[in-house]
């Protein structure tokens, strides 16, 4: 699977996890050059506190378009620190 954005592969993994519909691609799988740690958290009942990224190709950027859990629940344990996208990120 790779994520895509800005005519960028950003990630690349064969290894990725599918959790509602979206593909969690292993932190070990992300071109960290392209990703900025952004200050926006959400909370999933299940899953529990998601953290995002920003990232940025080419000088254009695309606001919190990433998110992982870092501390997840127990119920998402095996996604922890895997990272999904989503606000046009194309995953194919």
């Amino acid at each position: 699977m790779k994520a895509i954005w800005n005519n960028q592969i950003i990630a690349e993994s064969d290894d990725t996890i599918v959790i509602e519909n979206n593909h969690y691609f292993p932190a070990s799988s992300i071109k960290r050059e392209f990703f900025q740690a952004s200050s926006k958290h959400t909370t999933c009942p299940w899953k529990g506190e998601a953290s995002y990224y920003t990232l940025e190709v080419d000088g254009e950027k695309n606001q919190d378009a990433a998110w992982f859990y870092p501390n997840p629940k127990e119920a998402a344990k095996e996604i922890k620190d895997y990272v999904a996208f989503w606000r046009g990120v194309k995953v194919e």
